[in-house]
């Protein structure tokens, strides 16, 4: 049985395995990063590409925040087909119950120096004029991106290579622990360098596997959940903001119900991009028809023209979640070889080059910006 050494091996070429194995390769590491299908394939190619700051939490607002300036920092190498355009987002309030909520965001989020503004129902009007009628306002987060994740991710992968990483996909991974990943059969389409060998071994395992992490570390706290999107045709102009109705932090909350909320963005080309949907038990990635058709009514009920433009695409995805809504960044309890970084469920295009430069942190003992236990997988084992 051949074998191959690297310092670290990254399992899971998403867009948080990518910038995983980018961080490590550009801190010097010997770096291998391995999928059993491709770069950029799974859940990163069912997102919608929101690069947005969050406060369910401080540990939240912490990562999703640093990581947002870590993508501002990344903008001027990116290339244009990664579409890094800063879009801002608009919380949109329906009611005054939830213009109360915009007020404690704005206060919360400008007490930590992010920029924000209170739009009544004309200043919502005016910027977003196709919004339906009698919405009571919202709050704009100007700093907030878009970006298409699977060539973001592609970018990642791209640079770590430069920096000597090897990439492996095409070929499974069966075992994973105690510093070594067995691969299983697969043709291995192979770039940088050929891994021609059965198993491949470092002091460091990175799982950054998504919702198969837990197929692979047993004992992982983190459950499937499955998302749906639908892609118009053009029509340029129609909207020039990130939309999301309040009530999705709501939907967001829900950890069993099936669940969808407004959410939609507007592409460079000039198509529409509808989300959001939430399932729990869904087991196939085909789409459901029944809640594509919830999805897409409730996005109508804030955006009537929306049922005017027919879908060119639909198609869903799975993310892992965890029952915190934090994701797991760090040391697993049960292999020190091995190091988490899952369960980000819809934040992963967000957090994943801070997820990525806390991991390296860890790894590499340096000293990390952002407090780091927060995201420990200690606190997750089932």
């Amino acid at each position: 049985m051949s074998q191959a050494e690297f310092d670290a091996i990254v399992v899971g070429a998403g867009i948080v395995g990518a910038a995983c194995a980018d961080e490590l390769a550009r801190r010097g590491m010997r770096v291998a990063l391995v999928d059993r299908d491709g770069v950029g394939i799974g859940a990163t190619a069912a997102a919608m590409g929101h690069i947005v700051v969050m406060d369910d939490s401080e540990a939240q607002f912490a990562l999703t925040r640093y990581s947002q300036q870590l993508w501002q920092g990344l903008k001027p190498e990116l290339p244009d087909d990664v579409e890094y355009e800063q879009r801002g987002t608009i919380w949109v309030a329906a009611d005054e119950e939830e213009m109360m909520e915009v007020r404690r965001k704005h206060a919360y989020y400008g007490r930590r120096a992010v920029p924000t503004e209170v739009l009544d129902a004309q200043a919502l009007r005016r910027l977003e004029p196709n919004l339906r009628d009698g919405l009571a306002g919202g709050l704009l987060v100007p700093e907030d991106v878009v970006v298409y994740p699977p060539c973001a991710a592609r970018f990642l992968t791209e640079r770590a290579q430069r920096h000597g990483a090897v990439l492996r996909v095409g070929c499974s991974v069966t075992r994973m622990g105690a510093g070594e990943v067995r691969l299983g059969e697969g043709s291995g389409v192979i770039s940088a360098e050929v891994i021609s060998a059965e198993v491949i071994s470092a002091e460091i395992i990175v799982n950054a596997a998504g919702v198969w992490a837990a197929e692979l570390t047993p004992g992982i706290g983190i459950k499937k959940r499955k998302g749906h999107l639908v892609l118009t045709g053009c029509h340029a102009g129609f909207m020039r903001h990130q939309l999301v109705e309040l009530g999705y932090l709501k939907s967001a909350h829900a950890v069993s119900a099936d669940s969808v909320a407004f959410n939609v963005q507007p592409r460079r080309g000039g198509e529409i991009l509808i989300g959001s949907s939430r399932q729990y038990g869904a087991e196939h990635k085909e789409v459901d028809g029944a809640i594509l058709e919830r999805m897409l009514q409730r996005a109508r009920e804030y955006m009537p023209a929306l049922a005017e433009m027919p879908a060119v695409r639909a198609w869903a995805g799975f993310r892992a979640a965890t029952a915190d809504k934090l994701p797991l960044i760090g040391p697993w309890p049960g292999d020190k070889s091995v190091l988490l970084a899952t369960g980000h469920e819809g934040l992963g295009i967000t957090t994943s080059l801070g997820t990525a430069r806390i991991l390296a942190d860890q790894i590499t003992g340096a000293k990390p910006e952002i407090p780091v236990e927060p995201y420990w997988p200690s606190r997750a084992v089932l």
